[in-house]
């Protein structure tokens, strides 16, 4: 490890402080854009031993554990320069791919906090402790409260503890939902048999909606539902949620009013229905995805609300089996919101189809852009984009675009 002086010229896409020196490019976290570090150096990481020159945009962090989780990069950084710089990441993704495409303001969509977290819970001599990793480790630091989580979840890294007290190491899914909390575990299966009598207490103990422990359901106390549109969906155990619901909310924003007049709509990797329930009130929409239990409940939350157009499921693994151009002639639109992986194949048949409307959601620039250079390939026009920060202090960002054929 060396200490050497280094001058910040910018931030990668993974937010970390990017230096040069000798023609070596050096990667130092919680650094910012104009600073002037003193830095030890290891390969091309670097960590700040001190700083000579702080920017001017560098703020008070507001969370005690910044620095030391993982989980947010950027709580140090002015709000004005972060938002550019991370509108910045879909342009450049897409500028990457020869796309010029009109990019909108950064939308905040943090919302009251996070609906959902995973905290690690782990025994170490006698002591049970839960929290986040730090980042690029697996040393977990001990966390009391986390301050951008909703206020339901207030008690979360106290129920985690109260967990892995009765279950060892494991790890502890928690969701805010209409009914309370929803908690899916991860532990060594012998040890959560052997506690599942108990388990039933635990959860009455901790007022907890429901109880998962390795996809098994030791106790529903009260409905697990959440509110989509003019719906209730009854979420299935461990089941994807949009982080924040003002995050769902905004990019269902998009997504409608970007749908326009259309009769019939494909919603692809359509998961719990967060599209297709609100695109149901005015058009037919016809839902994919892989998951049984997403496809089920979306199916279920239609049938009892009132008032929607008709909604088809069905379950299907888009990406090893897309919807091809001939299957795709039955849909006006086609919305599709791909795991972080992207949507490569099926881009390739909508390409090859007459759908006049598509819209892409997305959680990664940059298989969003690798996805939209397939659809501009298919005479395909990038009409509009905008990027949603529902993971506000960190480097990932949520895109919608849409697409006119």
């Amino acid at each position: 490890m060396i200490e050497r002086p280094l001058e910040i010229y910018g931030l990668s896409r993974r937010a970390e402080g990017l230096a040069t020196e000798d023609g070596r490019t050096f990667f130092v976290p919680y650094a910012l854009p104009g600073e002037i570090i003193l830095a030890n150096t290891d390969g091309e990481r670097a960590t700040i031993v001190r700083i000579e020159k702080a920017s001017p945009e560098r703020v008070q962090p507001f969370c005690p554990y910044f620095g030391a989780c993982g989980g947010c990069q950027l709580q140090h950084w002015d709000g004005e320069p972060y938002g550019i710089w991370k509108r910045g990441l879909v342009e450049t993704a897409l500028r990457h791919r020869g796309i010029e495409g009109p990019v909108a303001d950064l939308i905040d969509a943090h919302g009251e906090g996070r609906r959902r977290v995973s905290l690690h819970a782990r025994r170490k001599e006698g002591k049970v402790t839960a929290g986040f990793m730090m980042a690029r480790s697996h040393v977990l630091v001990n966390i009391e409260r986390c301050p951008i989580l909703v206020p339901a979840l207030d008690n979360a890294t106290a129920s985690a503890r109260r967990i892995g007290e009765k279950l060892g190491d494991c790890d502890v899914a928690l969701t805010a939902t209409e009914g309370g909390i929803d908690a899916a575990v991860k532990a060594e299966r012998n040890i959560a048999e052997r506690g599942t009598p108990k388990l039933a207490s635990l959860a009455a103990e901790l007022d907890l909606t429901r109880l998962t422990v390795n996809g098994d359901i030791v106790v529903t106390r009260r409905r697990p539902s959440v509110k989509i549109g003019r719906c209730e969906i009854m979420l299935p155990p461990a089941s994807f949620l949009q982080a924040t619901e003002a995050g769902e909310r905004r990019l269902a924003e998009r997504v409608v009013a970007a749908i326009g007049g259309a009769r019939s709509i494909a919603d692809l990797f359509s998961g719990v229905g967060p599209f297709a329930l609100r695109l149901a009130e005015t058009a037919r929409v016809s839902a994919f995805d892989n998951d049984t239990a997403a496809i089920s409940a979306l199916a279920q939350a239609a049938r009892l609300t009132s008032g929607l157009k008709p909604v088809e499921t069905f379950r299907r693994d888009l990406f090893h089996e897309p919807l091809v151009a001939n299957e795709l002639k039955a849909f006006d639109a086609v919305v599709f919101d791909p795991p972080r992986a992207g949507a490569e194949a099926q881009a390739r048949q909508i390409a090859k189809s007459k759908v006049k409307t598509v819209i892409a959601v997305s959680c990664d620039p940059i298989t969003l852009a690798r996805d939209a250079e397939i659809l501009v390939g298919g005479a395909y026009r990038l009409e509009a984009v905008t990027p949603i920060d529902q993971f506000k202090w960190t480097s990932h960002v949520e895109t919608v675009a849409v697409f006119r054929k």
